[in-house]
């Protein structure tokens, strides 16, 4: 009898746990898993930075690597006001030809 009763109660306190344990699921896979690779995406991006790529700034500034200054983790970015010194964290994207060439026509 007392293992029925403990059998009861046991499944009850699952299935009272089952839309805590659904709902984390669903925040890992629609919200925390993409937020990780995209993370991990632009790390790759920001090691991937060379001499002469034309980049755009997160603050919106145009312009071209011109060195890459790993000491202190840093870019100089030659725009047409001058050259000027960047995190790589603030390098938000890089113009590729294609961009390029589909703005100068």
């Amino acid at each position: 009898m007392f293992n029925t009763i403990f059998l009861q109660g046991d499944s009850s306190a699952l299935m009272s746990m089952l839309p805590f344990i659904l709902m984390f699921l669903v925040i890992y896979l629609f919200m925390i898993r993409p937020q990780m690779k995209r993370q991990k995406n632009e790390k790759q991006f920001q090691n991937a930075l060379a001499k002469g790529n034309k980049v755009i700034t997160t603050s919106g500034i145009h312009g071209k690597i011109i060195d890459i200054i790993d000491s202190d983790n840093t870019v100089l970015v030659e725009t047409g006001a001058g050259k000027i010194k960047f995190e790589r964290s603030a390098i938000s994207m890089e113009l590729s030809k294609k961009v390029l060439s589909s703005t100068e026509k």
